[in-house]
């Protein structure tokens, strides 16, 4: 396969998938019942008259064309509007609450690929036991669980020892606080929500994990590691565990982008200050600015995250570029 001709298809692929992505975003939100002039807080109980101005102000009185083709002239310009409720560039409505997303995801996602590592390498490692079907099917479990239901039980069992909701201690400012009771205070925040994120992604990472590395265990080079004597956990450790990190590591980028994507009902269980947060208040508020943002921001980090895979893939794996 040529190398150039597969670089310049995944590229003109992730084009169009967000292309596409972006008349869905201008299409799906005006056909919901609404608008922002409804929603508007103070225009709850404003004459018809003030709405009919409102609309106007907002641009939401032009034909459907008209507004799509300044929505699209403004993306191409790098623009993503302003906020309908606040007035602000969507970019500032959408930076903090993204900042504060990612480490969130990050650390979820450490935890899960760790977790889901062991299991998966456990699993492998003594294929056909009890340690290999047991902590298996419990991760298994988990990843089918909504990860609602999953932040919900974590409150209910750890609420009492660590934060429920924000991403801080509103009381922390005022004692004059080192950096790392801030860091401490931060990591007390992210722990809850981290964790709903880990353990509803472990199940998949374990899965894959175990079945790549049963796969490496029946290779030629595993039969000579064992013909000259090494243990089984050496055998495993050395040789089998590299050379199946390829498809562990492909599906840490796949899954990177579904991760952020998904992080609305977390940071909603958790009242946490992310981009999901932002998205389901601006369902609220009819904001349709902030809602194109941020989904077409998040369709991108998707793209993206499948591109990034789709170049390790041709790093990584000789028979792609043959």
């Amino acid at each position: 396969m040529n190398r150039g001709g597969y670089l310049v298809r995944r590229l003109a692929s992730a084009l169009a998938t967000v292309a596409a992505a972006a008349v869905i975003n201008f299409v799906l939100f005006r056909a919901a019942p609404g608008d922002a002039a409804t929603q508007y807080q103070m225009c709850r109980t404003c004459s018809a008259e003030f709405r009919d101005y409102l609309r106007a102000e907002l641009g939401l009185d032009r034909p459907l064309l008209e507004q799509f083709w300044l929505y699209v002239s403004a993306l191409l310009r790098g623009d993503l509007g302003h906020s309908f409720q606040t007035r602000r560039p969507v970019w500032d409505e959408l930076a903090g609450p993204l900042a504060n997303t990612l480490p969130m995801v990050g650390l979820g996602l450490a935890f899960g690929l760790a977790l889901g590592l062991v299991i998966g390498v456990v699993a492998a490692w003594r294929r056909g036991t009890a340690a290999d079907w047991a902590p298996l099917s419990a991760s298994m479990f988990l990843s089918v669980l909504p990860i609602q239901w999953i932040g919900l039980m974590l409150l209910l069992l750890f609420g009492g020892m660590l934060p429920t909701g924000g991403i801080s201690d509103p009381y922390l400012r005022f004692s004059d606080p080192s950096w790392w009771q801030v860091l401490g205070d931060r990591l007390e925040h992210l722990a809850l929500p981290s964790l709903a994120i880990g353990l509803a992604w472990c199940g998949s990472w374990a899965l894959i994990a175990r079945s790549a590395l049963v796969g490496a265990l029946g290779e030629d080079y595993i039969l000579t590691a064992r013909a000259k004597g090494l243990t089984s956990w050496r055998i495993v450790r050395r040789y089998a565990l590299p050379n199946s990190l390829l498809p562990i590591t492909t599906l840490i980028f796949l899954t990177f982008g579904y991760i952020v994507a998904g992080s609305l009902l977390v940071e909603t269980v958790f009242s946490y200050p992310g981009i999901g947060l932002a998205l389901y208040q601006a369902v609220q508020n009819r904001d349709y600015a902030v809602l194109q943002g941020g989904f077409l921001l998040l369709t991108a980090a998707i793209v993206v995250a499948n591109l990034l895979a789709d170049l390790l893939y041709l790093k990584l794996d000789p028979r792609i570029r043959t």
